[in-house]
């Protein structure tokens, strides 16, 4: 018998002579990948002997095959093929990427569990050299031996990679004079893009949430499914219009206009690729796939559609489908034979971007009423269960954001986050992004300074400032262009030579942006047949950061129970992340259309009568709004 200590998690049992280590490993419920199932021939299942490595039997032929010469330096074994020989101690470390592709857990503000077997793959490989008694060409002789090591079917080689493939398998690292030493890396086991000389497991991905506003980019490991780094920016389309109706018009109007919207976004994605190969110290070549979800504006600005029909009713996409394309046809900096790879989008606005929050939110699997608030210039707005579920948009525009707010702006050092204002005396507590004096107030600010003017009494439901507070607090004003404001902060306090304030303008553009949301939301509540709420999900980065409290107190969505109400972060990003880490993902994403119902609001009798009472704050109706209402100062 030989003591067996698995790390990490420091986990040991005795093992009688002729187990494996895969074999040991299983008992303790260490799941060591094995494509092969133990086997020998996938070389997956790689440990580290860190100490007994006496009392484990020799390497085998398989394992001198499948094993670099460095890796057998440093004591790596097949778990598959080591097994315990003489009696002793043995510690055994098994690699980040040797575990199993199962439970692979992404935190986004909310944990997702799935199953990691990504598109991507690549298969070590020892070719014969050809003779004159075995004539087959290069391709062919590859295809062989990858269905004769791994049972793969490979149909297809990619063209540049074909162009190559002479002087590819002919290099020198690694190579005998009866064998060729290459690794060759396969898109869905169906096609080779890339061969490289000897062993080499490097293999990455690039997960793209693509918004109006922001872009953010995530470059996963897809041997261990670790994001190795993150990487964001605003999106440079901003410059033709902060709303997509004004990049629309922009496209149609100008000469050229499509092709420069598209390199504008196409170009800061590959700002973002350099960021992320800079900071995880990898090369180009190494990333594979990227995977990007957006509203459908900007997948047609990012594919070169044409996007003019899109705002036009019945407002459809040129398509719904996922699509996929080599990265040099569109000038993506990652390997030139690489996929570039869209989600499918829902309909109408409803992009690849909300089927990705449906693919981390899984709502069309559960049995709770979940109601899915997408909070951006395009909000976006699912509703439903198991039974059924509807997807929507709304025009709420950018002023959840900060703009088209006086002193609004996106979060920043100075940027007022945090607002509190004492019902009695009116005076505001506030708090600063990194503690600096003030310089304006980003949105989770806004959306506090809107419920605290309302709960003191500052302005009323009709969103209108309440004239007897101006004549007895100087707070409440009359500003230069004589509209009521109310100063949160006056100019000494503040970096910006001017007082900081919230006027009526600004209220205004507050009403309209929940109240279309809110208003979104009650439509798809009322085709379901419900108004039952068992959970609000509040995704994108911005969700992180707003007060839940006072998000309901303006009427953002429906009452209900704050515990119910959770910030999921960038759920847009995760679900791209999982199409990148799983296959079968990207399978249940394409199905998601069907599962998640588009239904169009813009236009019908339905949202125009509900906008008209969500534009009260928080709604016309008080008995839909009972604990608020018990808030509110009159």
């Amino acid at each position: 018998m030989a003591t067996l200590l698995f790390k990490p998690g420091t986990v040991e049992g005795e093992f009688s002579k002729g187990t494996s280590l895969m074999e040991a490993a299983q008992d303790f419920d260490i799941e060591i990948e094995s494509l092969c199932g133990g086997k020998g021939l996938c070389g997956r299942c790689k440990v580290i002997i860190e100490e007994g490595k006496e009392h484990i039997k020799s390497l085998t032929e398989s394992e001198e095959y499948l094993l670099s010469g460095e890796e057998i330096e440093k004591n790596y074994r097949l778990s598959c093929m080591a097994k315990v020989g003489e009696e002793g101690f043995v510690q055994v470390r098994v690699p980040s990427e040797s575990l199993r592709k199962g439970q692979i857990v992404l935190t986004e503000g909310r944990e997702v569990k799935f199953e990691k077997n990504p598109s991507v793959k690549k298969y070590h490989l020892k070719i014969p050299r050809p003779t004159l008694k075995d004539t087959t060409a290069d391709y062919e002789r590859v295809k062989k031996h990858l269905k004769q090591r791994y049972k793969v079917n490979c149909h297809d080689i990619d063209y540049l990679v074909q162009k190559e493939l002479p002087n590819l398998l002919r290099r020198k690292k690694g190579e005998t004079k009866e064998n060729w030493d290459v690794t060759v890396t396969l898109w869905d086991e169906k096609e080779i893009i890339s061969v490289d000389p000897g062993m080499n497991e490097n293999m990455f991905g690039l997960a793209v949430d693509v918004g109006t506003t922001t872009l953010a980019g995530y470059l996963m490991d897809l041997r261990t499914g670790e994001t190795r780094a993150v990487s964001s920016s605003l999106n440079p389309q901003l410059e033709f219009g902060e709303d997509l109706m004004t990049r629309i018009s922009y496209v149609i109007e100008k000469e050229d206009g499509r092709r420069k919207m598209q390199k504008k976004v196409i170009d800061e994605v590959n700002e973002i690729i350099d960021d992320l190969r800079e900071e995880a110290g990898i090369d180009r070549d190494e990333i594979y796939e990227t995977v990007l979800v957006g509203n459908t504006a900007m997948h047609h600005f990012f594919l070169g559609i044409d996007p003019a029909y899109l705002p036009r009713s019945p407002f459809i996409p040129a398509r719904q489908a996922s699509i996929k394309s080599k990265a040099r046809e569109l000038g993506v900096n990652i390997n030139p034979s690489g996929s570039v790879y869209w989600l499918p989008v829902n309909g109408g606005w409803i992009g690849a971007d909300n089927v990705a929050v449906m693919l981390a939110t899984r709502i069309y699997d559960s049995p709770e009423n979940s109601l899915v608030i997408d909070i951006g210039t395009n909000g976006e707005v699912a509703f439903g269960n198991e039974e059924k579920a509807y997807a929507t948009s709304a025009a709420a525009g950018p002023a959840l954001e900060g703009a088209q707010i006086k002193y609004g702006m996106r979060a920043q050092k100075g940027s007022i986050e945090k607002i509190k204002i004492d019902p009695e005396s009116l005076e505001p507590t506030y708090r600063t992004i990194g503690d600096e004096p003030p310089v304006g107030i980003c949105g989770s600010g806004i959306i506090d300074a809107t419920a605290e003017m309302l709960k003191s009494g500052i302005i009323e439901k009709n969103g209108r400032f309440n004239e007897d507070k101006r004549k007895k607090n100087n707070r409440v004003r009359k500003s230069e262009d004589d509209l009521l404001e109310y100063v949160i902060a006056w100019s000494n306090e503040c970096s910006i030579d001017t007082d900081i304030t919230m006027t009526q303008r600004d209220i205004r553009e507050i009403q309209k942006a929940k109240g279309a949301i809110q208003a979104a939301a009650r439509v798809l509540m009322q085709k379901w047949g419900t108004e039952k709420i068992d959970q609000v999900l509040l995704a994108g980065a911005f969700g992180n950061y707003i007060d839940k409290e006072s998000a309901m107190i303006i009427g953002l969505y429906p009452e209900c129970d704050l515990e119910k109400v959770k910030s999921i972060g960038n759920a847009a990003g995760t679900g791209a992340k999982l199409s990148i880490m799983s296959k079968e993902k990207k399978k249940e994403a394409e199905k998601i259309p069907e599962l998640v119902e588009f239904f169009e609001i813009a236009g019908t009798e339905e949202f125009r009568k509900n906008y008209m009472e969500t534009m009260y704050l928080p709604h016309k109706n008080p008995e839909l709004y009972p604990w608020v209402e018990k808030l509110i100062f009159y």
